[in-house]
């Protein structure tokens, strides 16, 4: 369907002012498919994204600083998505033995075992595969340039 017809509007000011009113409604849509597609794995997709952050530097711990950095959404309330993942048992939290201040954050196994249930499921994330691999490059492109 057509920017236009989802968002009832026929005309823009421009065809820049389309694309981003189109960038972001885009991002609306494909966040609410990935929550819709994670929730039946009890997670949500800023809890995914740590878990995913943990993983890479897995088994090396993170400062909750350095999580935070790396996350989408920079808005987001790391130390909070950190405790409900702790609660579910998906992350450690261990205050460092050098540093009383310092709390280091690493991804269980069971965290571990998640996202390879969520990897080996790609029905949760499917949108994205209509774009062809050179397609997904090009838009890969556009975008990185974007935020240059």
């Amino acid at each position: 369907m057509s920017l236009e017809d989802d968002i009832k509007q026929e005309k823009f000011q421009s065809e820049h002012q389309k694309a981003s009113i189109n960038i972001l409604y885009t991002g609306s849509w494909l966040y609410n498919v990935n929550a819709t597609g994670l929730k039946k794995f009890g997670i949500t997709p800023e809890q995914f994204n740590v878990l995913r952050i943990l993983r890479g530097s897995h088994p090396k711990t993170m400062m909750l600083s350095e999580i935070t950095q790396r996350m989408i959404d920079k808005s987001s309330n790391c130390t909070r998505l950190v405790e409900k993942l702790r609660q579910k048992n998906l992350v450690n939290r261990e205050i460092c033995e050098n540093n009383r201040r310092q709390v280091d954050i690493s991804i269980t196994d069971k965290g571990l075992q998640l996202l390879k249930k969520i990897d080996a499921d790609a029905s949760w994330n499917i949108t994205i595969d209509k774009l062809s691999k050179t397609e997904a490059k090009e838009l890969n492109r556009i975008l990185d340039k974007l935020r240059e």
